[in-house]
């Protein structure tokens, strides 16, 4: 365990579990933020209800994944079907909290990479869920995102190059990941409509990327974009396949970008490790 951690070894059961507690009362929020952006609505006021006969809930009854379980997805109110999906979300933002906390606690990485992680995954989250379903990314999502990575660029610098940067060389890495990723995916945006005398690319896949950029850097968003396309390809190639005609409709890309976000911040480095060992080999053999 690296000695910068401010804390001890026998300490690590509890910092996890924290990390799964967290996680579980974000997904509670993001579950408001699913529901309500789309819709034009405030995250903040009124406080969470019952979507349909608008009772208030207690926070007894607003317990994240537990209060879901307890009342077998009713509200006690009205007896109204509450979706599984705040089940889902919160049970996933826990897991993925957790899993960020091991990765960077185990990979030895600076612990500033914990919230700036946990901000990226709230991200992917919002995106894939809203996108899915209402084939819209809010800019009530991407635009903080953008800001926050850039603020927390300069907060913690530590994880931007040169290693170690300064807070101002920092946020020129982050500002120069978000104009890049989200320009270069703006051009590909109006070139594809151009082509294709058609949307070939949302504008908030163009923010997201931008958001990314401003998180994590030019490269973790090349790769993003790189992955996505595979993973949309496959999906499309996926649904021809299975409907055995043209695929006609558009492929909601902003899920498939999202994925390759989680992919990154979980093996994104060693995966790029991998390639250039084996482009080099391949050269040398060659």
């Amino acid at each position: 365990m690296p000695s910068a951690y401010p804390f001890t070894a026998d300490l690590m059961p509890l910092w996890r579990v924290s990390a799964f507690v967290t996680g579980a009362c974000v997904g509670s929020f993001l579950n408001v933020c699913i529901w309500r952006m789309p819709r034009g609505e405030s995250v903040v006021s009124p406080p969470s209800h019952c979507p349909q006969c608008g009772h208030l809930l207690p926070w007894y009854e607003n317990l994240p994944l537990l209060s879901w379980v307890v009342l077998r997805g009713k509200c006690r109110h009205c007896g109204g079907k509450i979706s599984p999906r705040y089940l889902v979300v919160e049970a996933l933002t826990a897991l993925m909290f957790l899993a960020v906390w091991l990765r960077v606690e185990l990979g030895g990485y600076p612990l500033s990479l914990v919230p700036l992680w946990w901000l990226v995954t709230m991200l992917l989250i919002l995106t894939a869920a809203i996108d899915l379903k209402h084939f819209i990314i809010p800019d009530q999502i991407t635009y903080p995102a953008m800001a926050l990575g850039l603020v927390m660029a300069v907060i913690w610098p530590r994880h931007w190059p040169p290693f170690p940067a300064t807070r101002w060389q920092a946020l020129g890495q982050s500002f120069l990941g978000m104009i890049l990723c989200g320009g270069g995916l703006a051009l590909a945006a109006a070139a594809g409509k151009r082509l294709f005398h058609r949307e070939a690319l949302g504008w908030g896949d163009v923010k997201y990327l931008a958001a990314i950029g401003a998180c994590l850097g030019w490269l973790p968003g090349f790769f993003v974009v790189l992955f996505g396309a595979l993973l949309g390809s496959t999906v499309g190639l996926a649904m021809v396949w299975r409907k055995r005609k043209r695929l006609r409709g558009a492929i909601v890309f902003g899920p498939c970008l999202a994925a390759a976000t989680w992919l990154w911040l979980m093996a994104g480095p060693e995966i790029v490790r991998a390639y250039l060992r084996l482009a080099t080999r391949l050269a040398g053999g060659g």
